[in-house]
């Protein structure tokens, strides 16, 4: 009888249940349903930290299972963030609309025209353009979070494998799609409001509950989003399709030699980690409150590699640690919440020496720790990596022995 799922991954449980009691815990400790010793606004960014780990295990599939070193994952992100961020201000500008002519009523056609003024007066047009024609459905638009990126995932990885690009050139190439992309929106004739970017969309419409609320609800959202996302990884990396993912990752050509398709592989992968990534996004820019195109730069891409680098790639719960502790890190460093260190000559800002620790940071776990803070937990726990050898082939060297004392 084969072991189950669980069975063959009790990290998944042992993630399931420090994620239930972390959620839990910040629950009882916040404003909305507690003493209010953490505050509202460390609510959120615990929330968003949950959100960039749901990124980081996408990062961890596509790069350290699969072997493609994707520094464009972040551009998924921030489309998913777009996407929800259409209806959220269309919604919250619907409702101001409407409020302030309650005693005028308005036409559908002058209802549009007054949420277009509203929204895109700021760059100077007063007409909703024609991509924000679904932003008043919410099935739509949460619908465009999965297909908007998840159709951008697919042609160009299709484009991109079916050359066969791969290596250095595969990540020039993402990175190049990044900048593009990011670019175009910095345009005011991108339809989404050019450098500006969406704004106010921690109000949610139709919630009337404040902040204390709202974001706990956030951070409840956002753990099931990463608890989903992490038994959907476990279960894809543990079975036959995770070990051709592995080979793919050290050495394709056997791969491919052996029959699989490769390309159809390393393509199901990208896309399907876009989605998780989108998903993400719109689960992260509620919180934030604002995007504008300067998130999606590609050094936000690298950022990830880095977090997954450092919490040691090829392992899920450490693609998770690097997250998480790096983004808890830089809030703190970057918060000013770090006392500066005068040296007389001069003076150690943290906030501007943060990103340096980061590279370090990054350097030194390449060379002197490879499995990353993940590595930490194996060292702990006593955990050794599976074997992944097979069973050695041929008769073992005591049967032979047998066979000639009989001869």
């Amino acid at each position: 009888m084969r072991p189950g799922f669980l069975a063959k991954n009790p990290s998944v449980i042992w993630f399931l249940l420090i994620l239930a009691i972390f959620t839990l815990v910040i629950t009882l400790l916040s404003h909305a349903y507690g003493p209010g010793v953490i505050s509202t606004s460390m609510v959120k960014t615990l929330g968003k930290t949950l959100c960039l780990c749901l990124i980081a295990i996408a990062m961890d599939l596509v790069w350290g299972y699969t072997g493609i070193l994707s520094l464009g994952h972040f551009a998924f992100f921030g489309l998913g963030g777009y996407m929800i961020g259409m209806w959220l201000m269309y919604e919250r500008t619907r409702d101001i609309v409407l409020k302030s002519a309650s005693d005028f009523p308005m036409t559908p056609h002058e209802l549009q025209d007054a949420i277009g003024s509203q929204i895109f007066g700021v760059v100077g047009s007063s007409k909703l353009p024609a991509i924000w024609h679904f932003a008043g459905s919410l099935p739509m638009q949460l619908l465009f979070v999965v297909l908007v990126p998840g159709l951008l995932a697919l042609v160009f990885g299709w484009l991109a494998f079916r050359s066969r690009v791969a290596g250095v050139y595969l990540s020039i190439l993402t990175q190049a799609m990044t900048l593009a992309l990011s670019l175009y929106l910095f345009q005011n004739e991108s339809g989404l409001r050019g450098n500006n970017g969406l704004s106010g969309l921690q109000n949610i419409p139709g919630l009337s509950a404040d902040q204390d609320h709202s974001s706990v609800w956030f951070l409840w959202a956002s753990a099931c989003a990463l608890a989903l996302g992490y038994v959907l990884a476990a279960a894809i990396v543990s079975g036959k399709f995770g070990s051709v993912m592995r080979g793919i990752r050290d050495d394709e050509a056997r791969v491919r030699f052996l029959g699989y398709p490769v390309e159809g592989f390393k393509l199901f992968v990208f896309t399907l980690t876009a989605v998780i990534a989108a998903i993400a996004g719109a689960l992260y820019y509620p919180q934030a409150g604002i995007i504008n195109p300067g998130e999606m730069a590609p050094i936000a891409s690298i950022y990830l590699a880095v977090w997954v680098a450092i919490g040691g790639r090829g392992r899920l719960y450490g693609a998770v640690m690097g997250a998480f502790f790096v983004s808890i890190v830089s809030s703190w460093f970057t918060g000013g919440r770090v006392p500066d260190v005068p040296l007389g000559f001069y003076t150690i800002k943290w906030v501007d020496w943060w990103q340096v620790l980061l590279g370090l940071s990054f350097v030194l776990v390449t060379l002197l720790a490879p499995k990353g803070l993940s590595g930490l937990v194996e060292l702990i726990a006593g955990l050794r990596p599976p074997r992944r050898g097979g069973a050695p082939l041929g008769p073992d060297a005591g049967s032979l022995q047998e066979e000639e004392a009989r001869e």
